[in-house]
């Protein structure tokens, strides 16, 4: 088994689905081995949630990227909107409202760059060492 180096980035610039980001997301952890459970539960949720967000509210991914160090793991998210997410009000049987504040409630940080050509949306993850 191949460990990943502290830094390593695994960068998926064509259109994604969630299904095929999640995918990357469990190969590119299977690398950096042995895994808490928990932890990749946590990515497959954020990298789930963001991707969703991207294709549903902004058109599609532009770029995905995933990039692990020492201690954490960087998801990133391009698309070609330039709106921030937002929370979502809706009552708790309505659907939808619920995967951003789930990715701020799972994530060490969360930061938003907007650019001219839409945004990238990163979170950063805990990981045991």
């Amino acid at each position: 088994m191949h460990a990943i180096e502290a830094g390593d980035t695994l960068l998926v610039e064509s259109r994604t689905t969630a299904a095929r980001a999640r995918q990357v997301t469990r190969d590119f952890l299977s690398r950096i081995a042995p895994r808490d459970p928990a932890e990749v539960d946590a990515a497959l949720i954020v990298v789930s949630e963001l991707v969703t967000n991207a294709i549903q509210h902004a058109d599609g991914v532009t770029g995905f990227r995933l990039r692990a160090a020492p201690e954490t793991l960087t998801i990133s998210v391009d698309d070609a909107s330039r709106e921030r997410p937002h929370t979502r009000r809706s009552q708790p049987w309505q659907p939808g409202g619920f995967g951003w504040p789930l990715v701020q409630r799972l994530s060490k940080a969360v930061r938003v760059d907007v650019r001219p050509g839409g945004k990238t949306v990163r979170s950063v993850l805990s990981l045991a060492h």
